[in-house]
């Protein structure tokens, strides 16, 4: 694949005038002409018209004229011009004028690849981003798709946490369904991958981590191009998997005739940590101290900070506040890490054959102990033509990913937010002989980021084989078969010394298996009629089946902490679980254009789900795209500033299964529930109704209308696109709650409908240009309006606190708090908004009041270059989305808690004497009493330095000893500064379950990191 190479036709076209005049000398017969492009509008400066043979030749003037003086005849003329094909034209007589249209050049245009296939840009009829990994791979996040975040309109990207390889939130033009996933496809080299977390241990029922992304299995430095898949013209192609847009990956290959083989190796070296404005902001031991003895006195309490020789009710005082000691349990927690990174690939090929193999290592600290992340990869990539007409391949991608794991939150014991934040600062962290000591709420900090054995590993392989074969010319087969197979295989161990492993010691290991098998074919027909008239024709099906199994056995009562093997243990117990599907698809494309000028595009796929009732098992998903260039008009033929305009427009339906389960329509019983026939007998195997049917279960559905506009303007030295959508999806798939003397607590139906509506807006610029010194920049733009627009009833219950609500009028996921008006002057009362005025306040009173997304997100990238010296400046930023700071909630709520809780510095604010402006209430009982209160509702808008490269390339004449092509040396830095509002973790901060989005619980922030890199190409 070739990308476009550009020259200031101006240039070219003094150049080509200067040869013009000396090679039109001594003529005899006067040849004139206009030179434009296929539709005949726009002239072409500077193309070179040659006799061919000879050495006589001359340019095109800046309307495309030309005259050149021929000696004899017959004679052929050559047209040339960068960019288009060359032509020779046979003239057998004496001719005086010869006008010649030239035709792009398809391999010279920018390819962008679309579903099933590819087009050059200007040709693309859908909305389509395309992403250079190679300005992205350096960013240390673990998963390509991090590393889009700011590079396309439309997208919102949101790394949710520090943690290396950790699941990341990714959403194309929105979020159109409550239960059901709102994940993008992900394609990569024609597979379809799965992008779910396979994690699934827990400890004592309890989510042990955070989702972890099964991209991060893919070596960012293996893949090629990205393209995002976002209109409904785009997108139908893949019907039910394309719903929520689609995300391509384009693996390096080699090239055939390569003339050696191209090496490269990449290694980088940097450290990591947290930024101190993100670590969190503790109390010291006195002003707990202070505040607690506050508390105490203002609920009538004596205060236990006294002198030790003061005895009340018996109980001796712990000392002053003043001499309470600060025992610092977070740098127990927090650590300066390491990342390293070590790629080698090699590609190449002959007439017949091409190759890439890639093989790469990676490793990534985490800025919290002891978290981290470890990727071996090795890619294979082998293409071979047999014959003239038929080609077969393969594709290997195989990776293992080791993480070290922890629970940071989600409630429960062993959380390394309670062993650091919910212990008291005065109270110490080991004992007079050096030994951890033992609470009995909370496990010591030093334990569980020492000691707690809790790890991963995933195995996992993509690949596919497929056959081309061009039957006859312009008529080509297509076939592959590809698998995504990945086994995740978690362990984890509490030891004696944690509250989880008092009883022996508890320890966990499940198998997770996950494979999608698929087969595909495809018959495409390509032809152009007349030379204006291009035509194509896809047919093609898909069969696909998926399975996923785990298997988990758990251990309690190991004889000491050496054994840590399940069978070890003296009480065992084990669980397993098989769950499939299969999907058979059916699909068409048929494409129009005429001259490149006016474009008309249809599309149709025809899909049949195993999960879905028997009544609507098959869903037909169209859609239609249309494209003017109207630059290529006669009109614009002398406008000559706007060198690319074109309207685009599209709509079209298509469908959702997933996240839904695999027999989520069918009548479902369970077993293992034993019984006995009568007391005291032996009890029997039973089984029990677990899911009501619905046979009638049928897809979402989602109808986008889409327009956009492209503007290219001094010969595409400025690009600017424009995009406009509307999305309405109808079938919500909901489980809908049921009587509970049905014997069911739901059943999956479709009800409801949700809108997405916004813009997109996208700049690129080529700010200067000369031989030594570049300056590009780009920005994006977006906003996405989304709304609920039918529901049965507002749907809670997505957290323990019911933070978040559904509700109809309001956007998905938005905040439902008590409204906090403020602190009462003169008693310090908290003053919450009395919602339906019956003078008391309750559940009644909680309303809407904010969401997860953002008004605006996108990024803002400046790349400068000069001589060898290479410079990138990379902003992200996002405005006006909300995220609820749940550790500051908690940290303030300690006061009413006794002393078993830290408070964080927020509680310093509190209110303390009549006439003092503040909105920390009184530390009483009665003022924390509502916990969900806006007050801890922030606004999250943040602008963040993504990344910040500096590169330096030697010199020809220095890399050439050493037969090095390219010898580039470069410091990558990321997160380097943060401007937000937002006082806890990081705005981007949340807990990674599913859809629920901006909770902000135990979170790492994410680092702050430094690298030193070599590339090296031989």
């Amino acid at each position: 694949m070739k990308k476009t190479f550009t020259i200031d036709k101006r240039i070219w076209f003094a150049f080509t005038l200067i040869l013009g005049i000396q090679w039109t000398s001594f003529a005899q017969t006067t040849l004139k002409g206009t030179v434009t492009d296929e539709a005949g509008t726009e002239p072409i400066i500077g193309a070179i018209i040659q006799i061919k043979g000879t050495g006589k030749g001359t340019a095109t003037d800046i309307y495309g004229n030309y005259e050149l003086k021929v000696d004899s005849f017959p004679c052929t003329i050559v047209a040339s011009y960068i960019g288009y094909v060359t032509r020779e034209i046979p003239l057998a007589a004496d001719t005086k004028e010869l006008n010649i249209t030239m035709i792009i050049d398809p391999e010279e245009e920018e390819i962008v690849i679309v579903g099933y296939g590819e087009q050059t840009k200007h040709d693309l009829v859908g909305a389509v981003s395309k992403v250079d990994p190679e300005e992205t791979k350096t960013i240390p996040v673990g998963s390509f798709d991090a590393q889009l975040q700011g590079k396309a309109t439309g997208v919102q990207v949101a790394t949710n946490s520090g943690v290396p390889g950790s699941d990341v939130f990714i959403r194309v033009r929105g979020a159109t369904s409550i239960n059901a996933s709102n994940d993008p496809l992900y394609v990569i080299d024609g597979v379809f991958v799965n992008n779910q977390s396979l994690q699934n241990t827990t400890a004592n029922g309890l989510a042990q981590d955070r989702a972890t992304s099964p991209m991060a299995d893919i070596n960012p430095n293996d893949i090629e191009s990205i393209e995002i898949l976002k209109d409904a013209s785009a997108v139908a192609i893949y019907g039910s998997r394309g719903a929520n847009g689609v995300v391509i990956v384009t693996t390096k290959r080699g090239a055939f005739g390569a003339e050696k083989v191209k090496v490269n190796f990449n290694a980088s070296e940097g450290l990591t940590w947290a930024p101190h404005n993100r670590i969190w902001k503790a109390t010291t031991g006195p002003e707990q101290a202070m505040l607690l003895n506050e508390y105490n006195r203002n609920m009538g309490n004596p205060e236990p900070f006294r002198p030790a020789d003061q005895v009340v009710n018996g109980v001796a005082g712990r000392g002053l506040p003043s001499e309470q000691p600060t025992y610092d349990r977070l740098s127990y927690l927090y650590q300066t890490g390491h990342i390293r990174n070590y790629d080698l690939s090699f590609q190449g090929g002959s007439a017949t054959t091409k190759y890439y193999v890639g093989a790469g290592y990676n490793f990534q600290d985490a800025v919290w102990k002891p978290m981290d992340f470890q990727r071996q990869s090795l890619k294979f990539n082998l293409d071979q033509k047999i014959g003239r007409k038929v080609t077969v391949g393969i594709s290997n991608t195989f990776s293992r990913v080791h993480r070290n794991q922890a629970r940071p939150a989600n409630g429960g014991n062993g959380t390394l937010l309670q062993a650091s934040l919910s212990i008291p600062a005065y109270l110490p962290i080991f004992d007079q002989n050096g030994t951890p000591l033992k609470w009995v709420n909370f496990d010591n900090i030093y334990t569980l980021t020492s000691n707690v054995n809790i790890w991963s590993n995933s195995y996992h392989y993509i690949g596919n084989v497929y056959l081309d074969w061009e039957i006859i010319k312009d008529l080509k087969f297509h076939t592959s078969t590809s698998l995504d197979y990945n086994i995740y295989d978690e362990n984890q161990y509490w030891q004696k010394s944690t509250i989880l492993g008092s009883a022996g010691g508890l320890g966990t290991k499940s198998i997770t298996q996950s494979s999608q098998l698929m087969n595909e074919q495809t018959l495409r027909y390509n032809r152009t009629f007349a030379r204006r008239h291009n035509a194509g024709v896809l047919v093609g099906n898909t069969i696909q089946a998926v399975e996923l199994t785990n298997a988990t056995a758990n251990g309690q009562n190991f004889p000491n902490d050496a054994f840590t093997q399940v069978s070890a243990a003296a009480v065992q117990t084990a669980s397993q679980s098989k769950t499939n599907s299969t999907l058979a698809s059916f699909f068409s494309r048929i494409d129009y254009n005429f001259n490149h000028k006016y474009y008309l595009e249809l599309t149709g796929r025809l899909d049949g789900s195993s999960r879905f009732g028997a009544n609507n098992k098959w869903g037909f998903f169209p859609a239609v795209g249309t494209a003017w260039r109207i630059n290529k008009e006669n009109f614009m033929a002398n406008v000559k500033t706007i060198s690319n305009l074109k309207l685009r427009a599209s709509y079209g339906i298509t469908g959702n299964q997933a996240g839904i389960g695999d027999f989520a329509s069918r009548g479902l019983w369970n077993a293992g529930y034993g019984y006995s026939d009568k007391a005291g007998s032996a009890e029997g195997p039973g089984t029990a109704p677990y899911q009501a049917a619905n046979p009638d279960l049928k897809w979402e559905r989602t109808a986008q209308f889409s327009t956009g506009l492209e503007v290219g303007l001094f010969k595409d030295r400025i690009n600017v696109e424009l995009n406009y959508y509307n999305k309405y999806t109808t079938d919500l798939l909901l489980n809908i709650p049921t009587p509970a003397s049905t014997g069911y607590t739901f059943y999956t139906a479709n009800y409801g409908a949700v809108s997405n509506k916004g813009f997109e807006l996208g700049i690129q610029t080529v700010n200067v240009e000369t031989k030594s010194f570049t300056w590009t920049t780009e920005l994006t733009v977006s906003r996405n309006n989304n709304r609920v627009k039918k529901i049965p009833s507002p749907v809670q219950g997505f957290d323990s606190r019911n933070l978040t609500s559904i509700q109809q009028g309001y956007s998905l996921y938005s905040y439902w708090v008590y409204n906090q008006t403020g602190v009462d002057p003169q008693t310090g009362n908290i003053q919450i908004e009395d919602v339906n005025h019956d003078g008391k306040i309750t559940a009644d009173d909680r309303k809407i009041m904010g969401s997860i997304w953002p008004k605006f997100f996108g990024g803002f990238n400046n790349k400068f270059t000069y001589k060898g010296i290479d410079l990138g400046i990379y902003f992200i930023y996002s405005y006006g989305n909300k995220t609820w700071n749940q550790n500051e909630a908690l940290g303030e709520q300690g006061g009413t808690l006794g002393d078993n809780r830290v408070l964080m510095q927020g509680q310093l604010d509190r209110w303390t004497t009549p006439g003092q402006e503040t909105m920390v209430p009184r530390l009483t009982a009665a003022n924390y009493q509502y916990f969900e209160v806006s007050r801890f509702l922030e606004d999250a808008s943040f602008i963040r330095l993504r990344s910040l490269t500096i590169g330096y390339t030697l010199p020809k004449k220095w890399s050439g000893t050493i037969k090095a092509e390219k010898i580039r040396f470069y410091f990558t830095g990321t997160n380097l500064f943060l401007i937000t509002k937002y006082t806890g973790s990081d705005p981007e901060s949340n807990l990674g379950q599913g859809n629920l989005q901006g909770y902000d619980y135990d979170t790492p922030p994410q680092p702050r990191t430094v690298q030193l890199g070599l590339n090296l190409t031989l």
